[in-house]
């Protein structure tokens, strides 16, 4: 890890099934580094990300540090206890795979399990959005979800590891 001073540290935790791009984003994002070749993460992946923001104060530095869970009950145990610091989650899913979206609402139910955070910041994020001619999750269909969740904080994002939408996370 790096050692970076910092006037807040927030922690994310990346939570969808396998293979929705998690660990491409978690990469492209810390370090604007795209792979193409799929590798399955085994455990947890750590990266960070020092983010700097002048505010009222003049100059405020927020130093983002991003936890990836892998969806795998061999890592439940081990990944429940890294929702204890989590301040904002990221739940993401594959536009080009419907059930990956139709489990946010389980990862949901386990954020909302295992959260610490009485009112955490939630971005549903829905990968592969340059395949468009592939997409099986609609827009509808991910309105109808934000709908049902926004009093628990839950915003939308849809997002291309390739080029688009990774530093609009970040804003939101």
């Amino acid at each position: 890890m790096t050692d970076w001073g910092y006037d807040y540290l927030i922690k994310l935790l990346a939570l969808g099934d396998s293979s929705v791009g998690k660990t491409t984003f978690l990469y492209r994002y810390t370090d604007h580094k795209f792979n193409r070749r799929f590798t399955t993460t085994v455990g947890i992946d750590f990266r960070e990300k020092r983010v700097v923001r002048t505010g009222a104060d003049g100059m405020t530095e927020n130093n983002f540090r991003i936890h990836l869970q892998l969806d795998g009950t061999q890592f439940r145990s081990l990944t429940t206890a890294f929702f204890r610091d989590a301040r904002g989650f990221l739940l993401m899913f594959d536009l080009t795979n419907q059930q990956s979206f139709l489990n946010v609402r389980n990862w949901m139910s386990q954020l909302q399990a295992n959260a610490y955070c009485d009112n955490p910041d939630i971005v549903l994020v829905g990968m592969k959005a340059d395949l468009r001619n592939l997409r099986d999750v609609h827009g509808r269909q991910a309105r109808d979800l934000v709908d049902r969740y926004r009093q628990h904080g839950l915003l939308p994002l849809t997002k291309s590891t390739k080029n688009k939408n990774t530093e609009q996370c970040e804003d939101e």
